[in-house]
This record gives structure tokens, C-alpha cells and sequence, in this order.
């Protein structure tokens, strides 16, 4: 009794980047995500780092959330600048973002997810794929069911959110990235690395993916009728 409580460790770092199109709302999901209020309107994104210790699982993480500026696609190819290229290489996870309401943004997606493999190869970075600004119906160009096919055809773990009416969905998205994270450090401590070394798996083929992607855009969707 009275044994002084032994120094709390310094909390894990999460750093996590946030990318897509113009105009997406990645600021306001970033700020909705750490401070739990919504904002409308935002200077244009200047690429800021966002720091908070949050609450996952009852672990106190360090999380580092990099903002960017919307990307634009130039003749069928991305325009990424080194800064963002810097940004993705220093994440450990990805949240890649689309609005509903602006198709490009969507048509974005698979050039971005493939941006984001080459800059780390081995597979290993989670990626989550977030569809915003589902409360504006009226306005709405993509399906969400076409994000969640996409997300499937990629891999990624797919949230469709409003950052202005439903904070919960948000949280969602950023804790499944923290898990992933978490799952990944902890496996990569040298004391447990011999328990896990089950193999990553391998990258997929990007003329694979491309095709795949191409299909899951020309299909007809059918609607995914609720059980």
C-alpha cells in the first residue's frame, strides 16, 4: 500500500495522413474526428498537423493527424508534389476521402489507393476509405455502394459518414485505423516479433487491380437490398 505508481510510458504515436480531391471535406473530418465539433467552411487547406492524445481501447495514444491539399488529377494521372508524397511516406496509415456529392473525387480513389502502394511497398499501411457528405441526397453523384465495391475490389476497410451530422461514424473510421496501427507496432517490438512472423501479404498486381477496378466501375450495380 502506498507504492508509488510506476512512471506511466510515454503513449504510442499514431501518425496518420489524410488525402483526396478538393472541396471533400478532409479539414472538417479531421477537426470533427479530434475536437468533436463541426465546422463548415475552411481556408483554403494549407496542410496542417493536427496532435491530440485520445482514448482507443482504454490505451492513451499520441495521434498525429496530417491534413493536405485536395489532389487533382492531370491527364490520367495524379498531381502529387513532393510535400504529399513526404506526407504518405511518413503515415502509418492512410484515411483516403471522397464526397458523394463530386464524382471525380471518386474517380480519384484507385489512382490514389495505387499512389499509396508504390510509396510503401510491402503492403503493410492501412488504408481506410471514407465516402463524405452523405446527409446531402439531394446533391449525391456516386452511389455507396460504388465506394463500398471499390473498397472491397482494394481491400480497404469503407465508412460512409456526414462529418456535419454524425460524429460516431467518423470516430469509427479513424479507431479502426488506430487498431490496425496498434496491431502492427506491437507485432514489430523485437520481443514479440518471433511469434509473428506470419508473411504479409504480397501487393496486388496493379494491372490486376486496374482491371478489377475497371469492372467493378462498368458493372451494373445492384442494390444491396438490407437483410
Amino acid at each position: 500500500e502506498g507504492c508509488p505508481a510506476p512512471p506511466a510510458a510515454r503513449p504510442r504515436l499514431v501518425k496518420i495522413a489524410v488525402v483526396g480531391g478538393s472541396g471533400v471535406g478532409k479539414t472538417a473530418l479531421v477537426v470533427r474526428f479530434l475536437t468533436r465539433r463541426f465546422i463548415g467552411d475552411y481556408e483554403r487547406n494549407a496542410g496542417n498537423l493536427y496532435s491530440r492524445h485520445i482514448q482507443i481501447d482504454g490505451e492513451t495514444l499520441a495521434i498525429q493527424v496530417q491534413d493536405t491539399p485536395g489532389i487533382q488529377i492531370h491527364e490520367h494521372s495524379l498531381d502529387c508534389n513532393d510535400q504529399l508524397n513526404r506526407c504518405i511516406r511518413w503515415a502509418d496509415a492512410l484515411v483516403i476521402v471522397f464526397s458523394i456529392t463530386d464524382y471525380k473525387s471518386y474517380e480519384l480513389l484507385s489512382l490514389l489507393y495505387q499512389h499509396v502502394r508504390q510509396l510503401h511497398p510491402g503492403n503493410a499501411v492501412p488504408v481506410v476509405i471514407v465516402a463524405n457528405k452523405a446527409d446531402l441526397l439531394h446533391a449525391k453523384e456516386v452511389e455507396p455502394q460504388h465506394g463500398l465495391q471499390l473498397a472491397n475490389v482494394l481491400g480497404c476497410t469503407f465508412y460512409e459518414v456526414s462529418v456535419s451530422e454524425n460524429y460516431n461514424d467518423v470516430f469509427n473510421a479513424f479507431h479502426v485505423l488506430c487498431k490496425e496501427v496498434s496491431k502492427q507496432q506491437t507485432a514489430s517490438t523485437p520481443e514479440r516479433r518471433r511469434t509473428s512472423l506470419i508473411p504479409r501479404p504480397k501487393s496486388p498486381n496493379m494491372q490486376d487491380l486496374k482491371r478489377r477496378f475497371k469492372q467493378a466501375l462498368s458493372a451494373k450495380v445492384r442494390t444491396v437490398t438490407s437483410v
